[in-house]
């Protein structure tokens, strides 16, 4: 039997049996060192990442968070529910933004560019960074209508009866456009025969995908993933797996999940959030998973808690 101590002003355990001193979420204490976090890697920085603070009110959801985040790959974001891996997603394209307690300290750049620069064009920014959430989100329009709505709001494609009386129409450039992306979903040939359906009568993954497709039409170059497949069956969570692997040839893919054989699966480099909003570890996938520096992150990937 395991015998143990709590102080109350810490929420620190000691186990009195084993001399190991754990937090009250079952994490051994130990420092995390600078060193565990700094990932070099060939090539450019899509994004970097420096001194990253988020406050929800007095949540303080991110602290103190510096990491870059490589072009053309993908990265996944792992760690217990509620560490703030969700919160980061969110703060590459300031979806934090629309949340009113919301509270953002350090630096978050884009190609370069200060993404939290006040000049900043939101409506660009998240056409360049595109989203894909935990639970499919297909509008209540047609299959068609559903991939061909982003490049209709931003004026790539004119369509309606004035753009036909003007000659303006671009009937060939969406057809074109919506065969493109639903092709890069891997949900054209599911489909192709039934674009004029209704897109909530597709199943859960086809919506997914569908929704990936909705995000691929405006030509985005970074593609956001809350869970994408934690609703969904394993065939379906495979498609979605074997697109991700296929979308960083194009793109940069950056992913958030709990199921860690699936970032072990399709990440090219993984970083380990843990509670208190805490970026422990961050590196090459086979790395993380097979000899991780921090005790933390490998008791919290073997299953020791979280």
């Amino acid at each position: 039997m395991t015998n143990a101590i709590t102080d109350q002003s810490t929420g620190t355990t000691v186990d009195t049996s084993t001399d190991a001193e754990t937090t009250t979420t079952g994490e051994t204490v130990e420092e995390t060192r600078a060193k565990w976090t700094e990932y070099d890697f060939d090539g450019d920085a899509k994004f970097s990442v420096r001194d990253l603070n988020v406050w929800y009110g007095d949540d303080h959801a991110l602290q103190d968070i510096s990491l870059d985040i490589p072009e053309n790959s993908v990265t996944a974001l792992i760690g217990p529910s509620g560490c703030g891996k969700s919160t980061f997603l969110r703060c590459l394209n300031r979806m934090n933004d629309r949340i009113k307690s919301a509270r953002i300290e350090g630096t978050v750049e884009f190609d370069g560019a200060d993404v939290y620069d006040p000049n900043a064009n939101l409506v660009e920014l998240r056409k360049r960074i595109g989203q894909v959430f935990q639970s499919p989100n297909p509008f209540p329009k047609s299959i068609r209508d559903n991939v061909a709505y982003g490049p209709r709001k931003h004026g790539d494609i004119n369509k309606g009866l004035l753009a036909r009386l003007f000659g303006r129409d671009d009937a060939e450039r969406e057809a074109d456009l919506v065969e493109r992306a639903l092709k890069q979903a891997a949900l054209w040939d599911e489909v192709k025969d039934r674009l004029d359906d209704n897109a909530l009568g597709l199943s859960g993954g086809q919506q997914q995908r569908l929704c990936i497709a909705r995000a691929l039409a405006v030509d985005p170059e970074v593609i956001l993933m809350d869970e994408p497949a934690s609703a969904l069956d394993p065939i379906a969570t495979s498609k979605i797996e074997d697109l991700v692997e296929e979308l960083a040839e194009e793109y940069t893919v950056v992913i958030v999940t709990h199921n860690m054989q699936q970032a072990a699966r399709i990440s090219d480099q993984t970083a380990v959030f843990l509670t208190g909003g805490e970026l422990v570890e961050y590196g090459d996938t086979e790395q993380i998973f097979e000899n991780p520096e921090s005790q933390r992150v490998e008791d919290y990937i073997t299953g020791k808690f979280g």
